[in-house]
């Protein structure tokens, strides 16, 4: 039944006919080579499949080579024993060394992001879309404005203009040629650089609220290119610097202040496909028609690295990760469109390289440095895939995909200082549709059930403040760029100047404040105005003044924090009143201070017993308190069709305000007579005032877009008026000629 030879490691065992000898059997084995109890119960015939040990598992059928184990002495996985006679030697089975995870369920946050397509009244409709075949940028936007190609001019939209855009729209007019790329500058929302089939680069001002009328003077112009350009991109910390690329086979670094050409870049050999630029700005890379990916020191020209990135002789694009690596699309030899991985440093062979699909339409590649995740989005495609970036191999995750039914032709996205930190939008695309004269806003949301800021979803992101010059910047400095908060809307510098005890320190911040009064309210796409930063960073100046002087002004310290305390419980928003005013003016006597603090003091009093004062508690940003008295209801304040007007919303904020007034006019007096001299205290003097100026100034911006839609309106009124007059000579003058 049993033939054990031990010295050859052979076990020939012929099945025997009864569960008797085979229980005695499995025994023998189990005490000849030391198995244990788990070792043996994996013994099995290998002629027949089946286990031997018990009935249970008789007949179960199981693959003929069992999967490999680690066993604790040996550093490699042992290799299953074929017995001679029919049997697999299970001595290796032993429990794995390290706990195996399975791939299709690698823990990410962004997992779960799916796309939101806007609602049709909320795109922007009939617009005159180029119909060109060319790839560049037709669609860019910022927190202010959106701007779409239209041939050889474009548009320029507020973000707030949705719905259907008239087609006699005011325009951008300049170039004599077909406009191949927009870029919006990243620190002034209201300067753009428009690239052209004309071989120069134009950037453009654009108005406050907007184009009134058709633009046609430029701020700059840019002529180095002999052919047409194709490619724009501004630096991410130096202020006026950009750099272009041209169907010359040249990228030129330009100082728009100037404007002047610092450099030109001539080591391509045929067209350039693609311009990006890394983080701080230190480096750019390119992809040409000779299908080779270059990395280039902007400044002076030397090529750092070059390698052959696709086969395909399609385009590629190219976008700089974090940790010194690039991401490249492109087709393979077979026309398969593939995304590939590189180190910028080594570019001989790609870190990672996958198949996309073999679709025909040209991948552009989107990078989010704050998630970390890469969008990619076809020309003609109706998909948007995303990927998340790792620093381990395969180095680029899957995520998902948005899926739409209409095929897009461009896209613009949002910088992340626009989104929506309120629905967690962690970045919105604005897609030019191919088939219609549509822009359709698509925001990619993490779902999250919590309604409050979610931190892990949006850490401190790149603000709207240059960092570096652009005469330092050419001169070889490397500098970060300078973050802001998602959460405050305010910029590291600009608290790390608060801390500081000198006085000098409030004229820089206020300066700063004033560079960063476009950056965006972390709940949504309200803007933080100058305003509320300078008052937040007073207050901290302030604080820390007042504990330098605790000494000195007790009594003056104690009525400022009983002041302080009223304010934060009636008014909810307003700069702390003798706390700043007092330490504002350096000038003022102590006497003058105790007035100042008692005036201030009655009067948040008076507003502490008005309930009305809470109305807009729930505003997280500091707003103005309701002044009405309380003689004053609401419901007389209402129209026929219970909507209350502008007039009376404005009356309610602004109106019967007497009292108020006369405290905040002796106020003012008592400062200006103080401070005769000195600008920058009477400038700070007046911070009480500037929220109640601030809703004053948005009901003037209101009432000046109505005033533009009317003007227009009646622009194209009076101009159908002459038409038809002319119409009605031109046919008398006919009546004539027949009489």
């Amino acid at each position: 039944m049993l033939e054990l030879q031990p010295d050859l490691g052979e076990v020939h065992l012929t099945r025997p006919a009864s569960a008797a000898t085979t229980r005695s059997a499995l025994e023998a084995i189990k005490k000849k080579f030391e198995l244990s109890a788990a070792a043996a119960a994996a013994v099995r015939d290998a002629s027949s499949e089946k286990f031997l040990h018990d009935k249970g598992r008789e007949t179960t059928a199981w693959p003929v080579v069992s999967t490999s184990v680690a066993t604790p002495d040996a550093s490699e996985p042992a290799k299953p024993f074929v017995v001679p006679g029919g049997l697999i030697d299970s001595r290796g089975c032993a429990k794995p060394a390290k706990k195996l995870w399975f791939r299709g369920v690698r823990p990410s946050k962004f997992r779960h992001v799916y796309g939101l397509p806007t609602r049709k009244e909320c795109c922007y409709t009939d617009i005159s879309v180029v119909r060109s075949g060319n790839d560049g940028n037709f669609c860019a936007v910022n927190p202010t404005f959106l701007a779409i190609v239209a041939d050889t001019t474009f548009v320029v939209i507020p973000l707030g203009m949705t719905g259907r855009i008239d087609f006699q729209c005011c325009k951008v007019i300049g170039h004599a040629g077909q406009l191949l790329d927009l870029k919006w500058n990243p620190f002034d929302d209201h300067m753009i650089a428009s690239a052209s089939d004309d071989c120069t680069i134009k950037i453009w001002k654009i108005p406050e609220g907007g184009l009134a009328a058709n633009l046609t003077t430029f701020e700059a112009e840019l002529v180095g290119h002999k052919r047409k350009v194709l490619h724009v991109e501004w630096h991410p910390t130096a202020a006026n610097v950009l750099l272009s690329a041209g169907f010359d086979h040249t990228v030129c670094v330009w100082d728009t202040a100037g404007p002047s050409l610092l450099n030109v870049i001539d080591c391509h050999v045929d067209m350039i496909y693609s311009l990006a630029i890394n983080r701080d700005g230190s480096m750019i890379a390119t992809t040409s028609k000779d299908k080779k990916l270059r990395v280039i020191e902007p400044r002076s020209g030397i090529v750092v690295a070059e390698g052959v990135c696709h086969l395909g002789t399609k385009c590629s694009k190219a976008v700089f990760l974090d940790n010194n690596r690039i991401l490249t699309t492109g087709f393979s030899r077979h026309s398969d469109r593939q995304y590939a991985v590189w180190d910028q440093h080594d570019l001989r062979k790609p870190l990672a390289q996958e198949v996309i699909d073999s679709s025909s339409g040209i991948v552009t590649p989107y990078y989010d440095y704050d998630t970390r995740m890469v969008y990619l989005a076809g020309k003609g495609d109706g998909n948007i895939r995303y990927y998340e970036v790792v620093d381990e191999p395969p180095y680029v995750h899957y995520l998902n995909q948005f899926l739409s039914g209409q095929p897009q032709k461009a896209l613009g996205f949002m910088p992340k200082r626009g989104v929506n930190v309120g629905q967690c939008e962690v970045f919105r695309f604005y897609k030019l549709h191919a088939a219609g004269n549509v822009c359709e806003p698509i925001a990619m949301i993490v779902p999250r059930k919590s309604t409050l800021f979610q931190s892990d979803l949006y850490p401190d992101t790149v603000a709207n403040v240059p960092a570096i010059g652009a005469k330092e910047w050419f001169q070889g400095r490397n500098v970060p760029p300078i973050m802001m908060s998602m959460k405050t809307g305010e910029s590291i510098h600009e608290v790390a100047s608060t801390k500081s005890n000198h006085r000098n320190s409030i004229t820089e911040t206020s300066t700063k404040v004033q560079r960063t009064n476009s950056m965006h309210f972390a709940n949504g796409n309200t803007p933080v105005s100058a305003t509320n930063g300078t008052s937040h960073a007073l207050n901290a100046i302030n604080n820390n003044n007042n504990h330098n002087n605790h000494n000195n002004n007790n009594n003056s310290n104690t009525a400022t924090q009983n002041g302080t305390k009223e304010s934060s419980q009636g008014g909810g928003g307003h700069l702390n009143n003798g706390q700043s005013n007092g330490n504002l003016s350096s000038n003022l006597t102590l006497s003058a201070k105790h007035s100042i603090i008692n005036k201030e003091n009655e009067q948040f009093d008076n507003r502490k017993l008005d309930n009305n004062t809470k109305k807009f508690a729930f505003l997280s940003q500091p707003t103005i308190p309701d002044y009405r008295p309380q003689t004053i209801i609401e419901k007389s304040q209402k129209t026929s069709t219970n909507q209350s007007t502008k007039f009376h919303q404005l009356q309610a904020i602004f109106g019967q305000q007497t009292t108020n007034h006369k405290d905040i006019a002796n106020l003012q007096n008592n400062l200006l007579s103080n401070s005769r001299s000195s600008s920058r205290n009477s400038s700070l003097e007046n911070i009480n005032l500037l929220n109640s100026e601030n809703e004053l100034r948005k009901a003037f911006s209101k009432q000046a877009e109505e005033i533009k839609s009317l003007r227009k309106s009646l622009n194209g009124s009076e101009k159908r008026v002459r038409e038809l007059e002319a119409e009605v000579k031109r046919l008398q003058q006919q009546l004539k000629q027949h009489q």
